[in-house]
């Protein structure tokens, strides 16, 4: 004799929990294909937008990519049994709720589009902004990615960057540096000028046009301030300051140019 199951619950499974767990699969399966063609979608959007300018090319896609995610995600709810009306309800107070209360982020995609349109940054370069520097490694919808030189990517908002200064320093292909030596009042400032510019034009990343040049900058309490000016490849700058740094110390020792340090003399007075 087989077990008869009660009527409420057969009509339970048939009518309502097999429909539901067809549907949750049927779910799970969209959002599977879906994001699947929304990254290959995403291919043919950077292939299109390839020959457009790298800040343009880069918004784009992440605009699409968040907009299609959404609408793959909201299709697979609507899947599920949620009425369409409900959902459209739901993303209409979300959406006023989010407005309101993302007031800066709203700010921050008027700021992104900014940054798009008026370029003063690509995404490669070299910034300064707001004590932050780095190479700009991605320009998002709402912040802009930062890679500082000791490897550490910042996400910076994009209102932030768009109302404050920034420095490129990716834009040019050479970069001045300067540097300023305090020598003692009794060195001879023929002969240090002789060795600055030695030291300059042996070192092979600095430019020979222009050439370097040596300036007499200041008399100070202990010196002679003495400034030379050098230009080198932007690629090149941070190695041309820290050698130039240690080559003219090693030529001031080799033809005894004193740099003066502060000293203090004390005098006893004798009260006898």
């Amino acid at each position: 004799m087989g077990i008869t199951l009660p009527e409420w619950f057969t009509v339970l499974t048939t009518t309502y929990l097999i429909p539901f767990i067809i549907n949750v699969v049927l779910a799970a399966l969209i959002l599977i294909i879906g994001f699947a063609l929304v990254k290959a979608l995403l291919r043919f959007v950077k292939k299109f937008t390839s020959k457009l300018d790298v800040n343009i090319q880069t918004f784009i896609e992440n605009f699409v990519g968040i907009a299609l995610k959404l609408v793959v995600i909201l299709t697979a709810v609507i899947v599920i049994g949620v009425p369409e009306s409900s959902v459209i309800a739901v993303l209409g107070s979300c959406g006023l709720a989010i407005g309101l209360a993302l007031q800066g982020g709203l700010s921050n995609i008027a700021s992104g589009i900014i940054i798009m349109f008026c370029k003063p940054f690509h995404v490669g370069d070299f910034i300064i902004s707001g004590g932050i520097s780095g190479v700009v490694k991605d320009i998002g919808i709402y912040y802009t990615l930062i890679t500082t030189p000791d490897n550490q990517d910042i996400s910076v908002p994009n209102s932030t960057l768009a109302n404050s200064t920034i420095t490129n320093l990716s834009t040019e292909s050479t970069r001045r540096l300067d540097f300023d030596f305090t020598v003692s009042y009794e060195a001879d400032l023929d002969l240090t000028r002789k060795v600055l510019l030695a030291s300059a034009q042996m070192n092979d990343l600095v430019l020979k046009d222009p050439a370097p040049e040596v300036l007499i900058t200041a008399h100070g309490a202990s010196g002679v301030t003495v400034k030379l000016r050098v230009w080198c490849a932007a690629e090149n700058y941070w190695t041309v300051n820290f050698d130039m740094w240690e080559d003219v110390k090693k030529a001031f020792d080799k033809f005894g140019i004193e740099i003066p340090y502060q000293y203090v003399n004390v005098v006893m007075k004798d009260k006898k």
